[in-house]
């Protein structure tokens, strides 16, 4: 969720005014924003096509939001938060101005050496299938039996 600072001193301390943000957090957010509307859409299994269309635009320029490339503009960003059925702050809880972007990017992958896992691994489009796939399982024996077997497929290495 973003952070924004809660003192006076510790913005001076930043060379900022309170409110105000440097170019390297607003890429920041604009990353962030952008990552949340690539994983939910792909989360509820829509093309980059089919949601362009529906808000009018071409895939390549919900490509560019979803890199942070380009800014999504507050109308724009509601409108996904309607398509993809989450309120607009969904967008923004994996912001973090506090530190900017390096403090956050460092502590996402300090998280991830803890647990040996890529600092990206849950913006990759198969990892997204297979819990997506995982959770279609309604019985919990078959589940479980699907997470034994993929545990013994990656020890056999």
């Amino acid at each position: 969720m973003a952070r924004p600072s809660n003192t006076n001193a510790a913005s001076a301390a930043r060379g900022q005014t309170r409110g105000q943000l440097s170019t390297e957090q607003l890429k920041a957010i604009d990353s962030s924003v952008g990552a949340q509307v690539r994983l939910r859409r792909i989360l509820l299994g829509l093309s980059q096509e089919a949601v362009s269309k529906v808000i009018g635009l071409t895939f390549q320029q919900l490509q560019k939001y979803e890199h942070g490339t380009n800014r999504i503009s507050a109308s724009r960003l509601y409108q996904l938060a309607m398509i993809l059925h989450v309120p607009v702050s969904y967008f923004f809880e994996t912001v973090d101005v506090e530190g900017g972007a390096e403090a956050a990017q460092e502590a996402y992958e300090a998280a991830a050496e803890a647990d040996e896992v890529p600092s990206d691994l849950m913006k990759k489009r198969k990892t997204v299938e297979l819990v997506r796939a995982f959770y279609a399982i309604d019985d919990d024996k078959q589940r479980n039996a699907a997470l034994n077997l993929l545990k013994t497929l990656a020890k056999a290495k």
